[in-house]
Protein backbone atom coordinates (compact mmCIF):
# COMPACT_ATOMS: atom_id res chain seq x y z
CA UNK A 1 0.00 0.00 0.00
CA UNK A 2 2.33 2.95 -0.75
CA UNK A 3 -0.67 5.50 -1.46
CA UNK A 4 -0.92 6.09 2.48
CA UNK A 5 -0.92 10.37 2.33
CA UNK A 6 0.13 12.01 5.42
CA UNK A 7 -3.13 11.76 7.81
CA UNK A 8 -2.15 8.11 7.42
CA UNK A 9 1.65 8.83 8.11
CA UNK A 10 0.80 10.75 11.29
CA UNK A 11 -1.75 8.35 12.46
CA UNK A 12 0.93 4.99 11.82
CA UNK A 13 3.35 7.68 13.66
CA UNK A 14 1.27 8.34 16.48
CA UNK A 15 0.71 4.15 17.30
CA UNK A 16 4.15 3.40 16.60
CA UNK A 17 4.79 6.45 19.23
CA UNK A 18 2.19 5.34 21.95
CA UNK A 19 0.68 1.84 20.87
CA UNK A 20 -1.73 2.35 24.19
CA UNK A 21 -3.36 5.50 22.81
CA UNK A 22 -7.14 5.67 22.40
CA UNK A 23 -8.86 6.38 19.37
CA UNK A 24 -9.99 9.89 20.78
CA UNK A 25 -6.55 10.96 21.35
CA UNK A 26 -4.97 9.39 18.38
CA UNK A 27 -7.53 11.56 16.22
CA UNK A 28 -7.14 14.91 18.72
CA UNK A 29 -3.35 14.61 17.90
CA UNK A 30 -3.55 13.81 14.20
CA UNK A 31 -6.09 16.95 14.01
CA UNK A 32 -8.67 14.84 12.38
CA UNK A 33 -12.20 13.70 13.80
CA UNK A 34 -12.71 10.90 15.61
CA UNK A 35 -14.76 9.16 13.01
CA UNK A 36 -12.18 10.00 10.81
CA UNK A 37 -9.58 8.43 12.71
CA UNK A 38 -11.61 5.44 13.33
CA UNK A 39 -11.74 4.97 10.03
CA UNK A 40 -8.46 5.29 8.79
CA UNK A 41 -7.75 2.66 11.46
CA UNK A 42 -9.43 0.00 10.15
CA UNK A 43 -8.45 0.74 6.53
CA UNK A 44 -5.02 0.28 7.64
CA UNK A 45 -6.03 -3.21 8.97
CA UNK A 46 -7.78 -4.46 6.43
CA UNK A 47 -4.84 -3.45 3.72
CA UNK A 48 -2.54 -5.02 5.99
CA UNK A 49 -1.28 -2.04 6.87
CA UNK A 50 -1.21 -2.37 10.30
CA UNK A 51 -0.77 -6.09 11.60
CA UNK A 52 -4.12 -7.52 13.54
CA UNK A 53 -4.72 -5.77 17.24
CA UNK A 54 -3.87 -2.60 14.92
CA UNK A 55 -0.77 -1.18 16.89
CA UNK A 56 2.52 -2.78 14.81
CA UNK A 57 3.15 -1.82 11.33
CA UNK A 58 4.02 -4.31 8.47
CA UNK A 59 6.97 -2.27 6.24
CA UNK A 60 6.34 -4.39 3.87
CA UNK A 61 3.23 -3.37 3.26
CA UNK A 62 4.64 0.26 3.28
CA UNK A 63 7.10 -0.59 0.58
CA UNK A 64 9.87 -2.09 2.87
CA UNK A 65 10.21 -5.35 1.43
CA UNK A 66 13.78 -5.81 1.70
CA UNK A 67 15.28 -7.31 4.62
CA UNK A 68 18.86 -7.80 5.31
CA UNK A 69 21.21 -9.15 8.41
CA UNK A 70 24.35 -7.02 8.75
CA UNK A 71 27.01 -8.20 10.65
CA UNK A 72 30.09 -5.50 11.51
CA UNK A 73 33.37 -5.84 12.76
CA UNK A 74 34.35 -2.36 14.53
CA UNK A 75 37.11 -1.20 16.34
CA UNK A 76 36.76 -1.66 19.66
CA UNK A 77 37.12 1.80 20.96
CA UNK A 78 34.58 3.40 18.27
CA UNK A 79 31.86 0.71 19.39
CA UNK A 80 30.22 3.06 20.92
CA UNK A 81 30.50 5.89 18.67
CA UNK A 82 29.45 3.31 16.03
CA UNK A 83 26.21 2.21 18.01
CA UNK A 84 25.37 5.99 17.94
CA UNK A 85 26.12 6.60 14.43
CA UNK A 86 23.81 3.99 12.73
CA UNK A 87 20.70 4.56 15.72
CA UNK A 88 20.56 7.73 12.82
CA UNK A 89 20.27 5.24 9.95
CA UNK A 90 16.59 5.09 9.68
CA UNK A 91 16.47 1.66 7.98
CA UNK A 92 18.57 0.24 10.79
CA UNK A 93 15.33 -1.22 13.00
CA UNK A 94 18.07 -2.97 15.47
CA UNK A 95 21.52 -3.22 16.63
CA UNK A 96 22.68 -5.99 18.80
CA UNK A 97 26.33 -6.17 20.59
CA UNK A 98 26.99 -10.32 19.75
CA UNK A 99 29.61 -12.53 20.37
CA UNK A 100 31.29 -15.08 17.90
CA UNK A 101 32.20 -13.67 14.28
CA UNK A 102 31.63 -9.39 14.42
CA UNK A 103 30.89 -7.80 16.90
CA UNK A 104 27.33 -5.82 15.94
CA UNK A 105 24.38 -7.66 14.41
CA UNK A 106 21.73 -5.03 12.54
CA UNK A 107 18.40 -5.92 10.66
CA UNK A 108 18.11 -3.43 8.27
CA UNK A 109 15.48 -2.93 5.91
CA UNK A 110 14.99 -1.13 2.23
CA UNK A 111 12.92 -0.16 -0.41
CA UNK A 112 14.68 -2.25 -3.06
CA UNK A 113 18.74 -3.24 -3.36
CA UNK A 114 19.59 0.42 -4.16
CA UNK A 115 18.30 1.71 -1.02
CA UNK A 116 19.95 -1.16 0.78
CA UNK A 117 23.25 -0.53 -1.05
CA UNK A 118 22.89 3.78 -0.31
CA UNK A 119 22.31 2.28 3.87
CA UNK A 120 25.03 -0.14 3.88
CA UNK A 121 27.28 2.23 2.41
CA UNK A 122 26.25 5.00 4.94
CA UNK A 123 27.08 2.05 7.51
CA UNK A 124 30.82 1.76 5.88
CA UNK A 125 31.84 5.28 5.96
CA UNK A 126 30.81 5.17 9.90
CA UNK A 127 34.11 5.40 11.74
CA UNK A 128 34.98 2.40 13.50
CA UNK A 129 33.43 0.15 11.06
CA UNK A 130 36.29 -2.51 9.53
CA UNK A 131 34.13 -4.47 7.16
CA UNK A 132 30.63 -5.63 7.28
CA UNK A 133 29.08 -9.03 5.85
CA UNK A 134 25.65 -8.66 4.96
CA UNK A 135 22.72 -11.43 4.09
CA UNK A 136 19.46 -10.89 2.73
CA UNK A 137 16.04 -12.59 4.14
CA UNK A 138 14.23 -14.54 1.76
CA UNK A 139 11.18 -14.90 3.48
CA UNK A 140 9.38 -14.74 7.29
CA UNK A 141 8.98 -17.82 8.25
CA UNK A 142 7.88 -17.06 12.04
CA UNK A 143 7.73 -13.00 12.71
CA UNK A 144 8.78 -11.97 15.96
CA UNK A 145 6.57 -13.36 18.48
CA UNK A 146 6.32 -13.54 22.25
CA UNK A 147 2.99 -15.26 23.16
CA UNK A 148 5.12 -19.06 23.31
CA UNK A 149 7.10 -17.35 26.14
CA UNK A 150 4.45 -15.85 27.98
CA UNK A 151 2.03 -18.82 27.41
CA UNK A 152 4.53 -20.93 28.53
CA UNK A 153 5.03 -18.70 31.72
CA UNK A 154 0.94 -18.59 32.39
CA UNK A 155 1.25 -22.61 32.35
CA UNK A 156 4.12 -22.77 34.71
CA UNK A 157 2.35 -20.60 37.38
CA UNK A 158 -0.73 -22.43 37.12
CA UNK A 159 0.87 -25.63 37.58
Amino acid sequence: MNNLDPTDLKILLALIRDPRIQIGDLSESVGVARNTAQSRVRRLIRAGVLRPGGREVDLEAVGYDVVAFVTIEVTHRELDGVIAALRLIPQVLEVHEISGRGDVWCRVVATDTHNLQASLRQVLRIKGVIRTETVLALHTHIPYRTEPLISGLTKATAG
